[in-house]
Formats: C-alpha cells, structure tokens, sequence
C-alpha cells in the first residue's frame, strides 16, 4: 500500500514538475518573446493585416514623397521606392518572402495604421472601414541634400551622415554601395552575391579606425585633464620613439618643431597627439571617450548604431596608448557615432539623440503627433567645445582642412587617415558650420581613400553647400 501512495506521488511531482515547467515557457513568451512574435515580418497575420490597409507614405521634410503604395488586388497592395539605392539604407524594405528592414520595420504598426493615434483611426478599426489607409511618416531627412551626397560618393564605398547638431535631426544618412529595393525577387540573388554587401548600412553600422578625426576627443581629454595645456609647447621632431620596434611617425615625416596644443591639432600632428596620449594616461583618455558614448550602446530610437570601441591598456603599453590618442590601434567607430561627436562640439558640449521621423501623419495630412527632441547629455564644458571648434575652424582656414572651405563661410573641421591593413588607408572628415551658429554637422568616410584631406574633405564641402545654400 505504502508503494503504491510513494508511486503515486512520484507520478503527481512529474505532472506538477511539466505543468510548472508549462506555466513558465509559456510566460516567458508571453513576457520576453510575444512582441518580437507579433512583429516578425513572417507572421501570417500580420502580413494579412499589411495587406487590408493601404501601407503609408514616407515623406521627406519638405513633404516630397519617398515611398508609394498601391493596391494590386483586393488582397496585395504593391511598395514602390520612388528613388531605389538613394534611400534604400535608411528606409529599408518591406518583402513576404525577405523580411522588413530600416524604416519599414521601425514604424511598421504605424504604417499599417495599428496605433489609433486620432479618432478617425479608432472608428475605421472598430467599423472595420473598407480602404482603410495606414499613418504616414514626415521624416527629417532632405532629398536635396541625399541625393548630393549619394552622387559626391560616386563609385567609392562609403558613407555620409548630415545633422542638425542643435536637434538632432538626420538631414541624410548616405551608405555605399546601395541596392534597388524595388524588384527584390528578381534582385535579390544578385544583391546577395555582391562582395561588398550593399544591403549593410555603413553610416549606421560601419566600424572604421577613425584615425586623426579621433583627435578631437583627445583635445578634449588634454584640456580637462591636464592642467595649462593651452600654453603647453610641445617639440614635434616627426618621430615618436618608444622603444627599439616601436615608433610614431607624422605624415610623410613631417617635423613640425615648437608648437603648442592648437598648431598640433591644425597640422594633425602624430608626435604631439601620442604624446598626450601618453601623459593622459589610458583611464583618462578611455574616460573621455566614454563620455562620448564609446563603449556604450547609444540610446537611439529609429535606427540602430553598431558600439564605438576603445581600449583599456596598462600603463606600460605606451605605444599602443599613444595610438590610441590618434585613432588607431583599437579605436573603432562608426560615421554617425562621429557626426555626434562633431555635433556635441558645434552644439556648445551637448550632444543631442538622433532622429529621423519628425511627425506622424493622418491620411489627411494633418499632424497626429510630433517627435520631441531629446539631448543624450552634457559632453564637456562650453569653454572646451568652444575651444576645439576654434582649433576646428583653424584646420580649414589654414591646416589640413583646406579643401572644405567655402567663400564667405566659415567652416569648422578635421581631416583623418585612417589605416586599415587593407590597401589604402580609409579618408575621413567630420565637420560643421557656420561657425558661430552652427546648422549642419556633416561626417564623410570613404573607404581606401587615401588622404582624408583630399576626397572625404571635398565631398564634405560639396554637402555642406547643399545643406546651407540650397533650402
């Protein structure tokens, strides 16, 4: 008797055991797994939902439209994507058979009208109101200054980001090589089979050494770390020796001589910035740059940043600590994270989010809701930023930034060469203007470039004009 009472009690501890074990999958889902469900573009529900509700325009700022949507049948409606590989990284796509991405899947219930944002929405929903028309996006991007900064990149891999540095607002988010969005299953073998992964948004996700760009930070570190740094001289002999296999050179082995803080940052001087580097210390220097968001997930809404990255060293790896403090060794980042950086000088040490929808819209055209913007933080002091974009406006005027200067503008910027162990180093500018109420931040990178003051600086200054003089 007492066998069969043990053995019925084993076999009620397995069921409670496998029902508790139920509960708990099943609240996990619940928790953790439902939305990601709901979302997944390859829910069958949700498709057929897509499908009964025209899909939104995206708009460009000034309302010209970017997407189209079009019922083919009572039960399929058809995207088109008015200027194909131009915007293609920054709205994405949206495919049954491939999935959504960028935009798309950012604002996708929005779209297809799943938010009752206004009364007019809640009626059609309850109704169950035939034709029914999903929200539209107003976004912050300009189609003016994309697609001149699309046709500037040319035939080079690369990318451009624009900014306005006092919102946030992203004026243009250009990657290269770009893909067609329309036709993808007569494309997509195609798009797929391309080396260089044109589906990869390099302004968002792309990490690169940022090389002397990088230096801007490391200014910032020098003036609230070391005490006098402003009348510091340094001696540039061209070369940084640290012991017999390691060095530091200046391009083409420049010797600079006596020179203080600013006419090593105008000139891009390796000598002085690893020097810095290595009187800073890799806490402070790492310190700084996490300030700056490296090593840290940038809290961006509408898209998505791959982590900036820098080091931590010991303080006798001096030579790796002195790259480090010209953008090399293992400093990574990507074009946007460095427009916020720029943006954060320009913007007094504030560094605002980024952001590309501006307003939702009725099928009217009437505002539902507007985007707030949103600062990520006081950076550095007004005092040090003021000073760097002094250094910055120094560059163009008389430095390394001379082929981004525009008559009768006062542009504020800096070169980067970036090596890469793979051909010719990578060409980087980030810049801003006008100096003294900067608008627009602009970051250009273009892979194996060369000389960041040549092709990254010229295209810069080509977007700029666009941004400034053609509104």
């Amino acid at each position: 008797m007492n066998d069969i009472s043990k053995n019925i009690k084993n076999v009620l501890g397995v069921f409670l055991v496998c029902f508790l074990g139920v509960i708990l999958y099943i609240t996990y889902f619940e928790i953790f797994k439902a939305e990601d469900i709901i979302s997944s573009p390859y829910n069958k529900r949700l498709l057929a939902k897509r499908n009964a509700i025209l899909r939104g325009t995206i708009y460009d700022r000034n309302m010209n439209p970017l997407t189209k949507s079009e019922k083919s049948n009572s039960f399929n409606q058809e995207r088109t994507y008015l200027y194909g590989e131009i915007f293609a990284n920054v709205i994405g796509y949206i495919s049954p058979r491939y999935g959504i991405t960028g935009l798309e899947r950012k604002y996708d219930s929005t779209l297809i009208g799943a938010d009752t944002m206004d009364l007019s929405k809640f009626f059609e929903t309850i109704t169950e109101k035939s034709n029914r028309i999903g929200y539209n996006l107003r976004t912050t991007l300009d189609y003016n200054i994309q697609k001149r900064a699309y046709d500037l990149l040319g035939n080079n891999k690369g990318a451009v980001v624009v900014l306005n540095p006092k919102n946030g607002e992203v004026l243009a988010m250009v990657s290269k090589p770009s893909y067609n969005p329309n036709n993808l299953d007569k494309n997509w073998k195609k798009i797929n089979s391309n080396k260089d992964n044109p589906l990869y948004n390099r302004a968002t996700l792309g990490l690169y050494p940022p090389g002397s760009i990088f230096k801007i930070i490391t200014s910032v570190s020098a003036l609230e770390n070391i005490e006098g740094i402003n009348k510091k001289i340094f001696k540039d002999e061209g070369i940084l020796v640290f012991n017999s296999k390691e060095s530091l050179e200046n391009y083409n082995g420049e010797k600079l001589g006596e020179i203080g803080l600013s006419e090593a940052f105008v000139e891009s001087s390796n000598v002085v910035f690893g020097k810095l580097g290595i009187e800073l210390g890799n806490y402070n220097l790492r310190n700084t740059a996490e300030k700056f968001y490296f090593n840290k997930n940038i809290p961006i809404n509408d898209f998505n940043v791959n982590k900036g990255s820098f080091p931590s060293l010991r303080r006798n790896e001096q030579g790796n600590i002195a790259q480090s403090a010209i953008g090399q060794g293992e400093v990574i980042v990507s074009p946007m994270h460095m427009a916020l950086v720029t943006g954060a000088i320009a913007n007094d040490g504030i560094m605002m989010k980024p952001f590309l929808v501006k307003d939702i819209l009725n099928s009217k055209e009437n505002t539902v809701k507007k985007i707030k913007t949103e600062s990520l933080g006081k950076i550095t002091s007004k005092q040090n930023a003021r000073i760097i974009k002094k250094f910055m406006k120094k560059t163009v005027d008389e430095g390394t930034g001379k082929n981004a200067r525009i008559n009768g503008i006062n542009i504020c910027g800096k070169t980067g060469t970036a090596e890469n162990g793979e051909g010719a180093s990578h060409s980087w500018f980030v810049g801003f203007a006008p100096y003294s109420k900067p608008t627009v931040v602009v970051a250009v990178i273009v892979e194996n470039g060369g000389v960041g003051g040549v092709k990254a600086a010229k295209i810069a200054k080509q977007v700029i004009q666009e941004a400034l003089y053609n509104k």
